[in-house]
């Protein structure tokens, strides 16, 4: 009787989930539906001295943004409530993410994408915490799985959209914000602000008294997120430039040689699920050698079928990455400090996608190539997937009250 009633509450939340996992994809939407419009808006600005580097920046602007603003955002999570302010959000981002549309000027576009940033922010603050206010640590993972699985046929639908808006005007690809109205919608009939005591009722006891901020766990997962991120955005950066190394140079082959392995990404999702019952500091220690493995592998290719071959098993632990970080956060996170958690880990993870190309540009620079810069990256990666073993083997402590509410 009990397995069939948890059935039916999983069930009556497939619109919440379906709601939550798309929403999830818009801070990603704002960087893949621009790559495709970058040259087109770069003509438009050429008697802008500055438009070839400013127009990439306006690319990347929201996620320093978000950066910078995602903590704040989780204490207003916490304070105020979820479903209030993840509508006014995505209202918000509808209006930044459109605006430039009605614009002309450069420096006021950069600005609106800063400003999306801050939407941006609280969108994923948002959605990340209400996975972990919504379902136990199984009904997490089935969802988290569902959007790492979703996020690459989203993705594919917004550049094959992206192409046509562009070619009907240099900003039309702004109109394609516009998403976040039905999504919007959705939200406003399908999301519901969660209680304290219905999370918990799902997991573990709560006492009377609040518990205090675990500021030793919330500063673990912002540096293990932080190298996480840095990790990931290594090739979704400059895989271009590793592919170059070896002789692929031409954009279109670059795309055919690449597009059966961005599938992989499906398969970490998928292999992420089937990890549910290992230990957290194994997960992590998974991930981390995966990705790495993949990254080392692209750096000492000697040509672009090794270099392939690689990308395969780096795409799979890239699929594997966000979803085990946003499951094991949560484990650590109680529900009254869930909201300023998870804005850390937002903040550490987009910090990661702003740093990540400074990292390697410098060790591009110390190694005289790309390749030897993704064979660093992959090295500190595998370093702490070891770090991560070792913990493993430490034996289990009894939870205390607090780690078995976030538990």
């Amino acid at each position: 009787m009990k397995s069939l009633l948890s059935f039916f509450r999983r069930l009556t939340l497939i619109p919440q989930g379906i709601t939550i996992v798309t929403a999830a994809f818009l801070p990603i939407f704002a960087i893949v539906s621009m790559f495709p419009a970058v040259p087109s808006i770069i003509q438009h600005f050429a008697d802008n001295p500055d438009a070839r580097w400013k127009v990439p920046m306006m690319v990347s602007a929201p996620g320093l943004t978000i950066a910078l603003i995602a903590p704040f955002a989780g204490y207003f999570v916490d304070r105020f409530g979820r479903r209030p302010l993840l509508l006014g959000a995505t209202l918000l981002y509808a209006v930044f993410g459109t605006a430039p549309y009605f614009l002309d000027d450069l420096g006021l576009l950069f600005d609106s994408r800063l400003a999306l940033g801050l939407s941006e922010a609280a969108i994923l603050t948002i959605v990340n915490t209400l996975i972990g206010d919504y379902w136990p640590d199984k009904g997490r993972r089935d969802w988290l799985t569902i959007q790492g699985i979703a996020g690459p046929f989203l993705a594919s639908g917004v550049i094959l959209l992206s192409g046509p808006a562009t070619a009907i005007r240099w900003n039309g690809i702004f109109l394609i914000y516009l998403i976040a109205l039905p999504i919007f919608l959705a939200m406003l009939f399908c999301l519901y602000e969660p209680a304290q005591k219905e999370t918990v009722a799902v997991t573990a006891p709560v006492p009377a008294a609040k518990t205090p901020f675990p500021w030793a766990p919330v500063l673990l997962i912002g540096a293990v997120t932080l190298a996480a991120s840095a990790l990931y955005y290594v090739f979704i950066i400059n895989g271009g430039l590793a592919f170059k190394e070896v002789g692929v140079d031409d954009p279109a082959r670059l795309s055919r040689l690449t597009a059966t392995p961005s599938l992989c990404v499906m398969a970490g999702a998928l292999i992420f699920r089937l990890l549910g019952g290992w230990r957290d500091s194994l997960q992590l220690a998974a991930f981390f050698l995966v990705l790495s493995g993949g990254l080392v592998g692209i750096g000492v290719a000697p040509d672009y079928r090794w270099m392939i071959a690689a990308l395969v098993i780096q795409q799979t632990g890239a699929g594997m990455t966000v979803p085990t970080l946003i499951a094991w956060a949560q484990t650590k996170l109680p529900f009254e400090h869930r909201g300023r958690g998870m804005g850390v880990w937002t903040g550490c993870f987009f910090f990661g996608q702003f740093s990540s190309p400074w990292f390697v540009h410098k060790l591009n620079d110390l190694f005289g190539t790309m390749q030897g810069a993704f064979l660093a990256m992959g090295l500190f990666g595998i370093v702490c997937g070891i770090a991560a073993l070792v913990l493993s083997r430490r034996p289990s402590h009894p939870l205390t009250s607090t780690e078995a509410i976030a538990s």
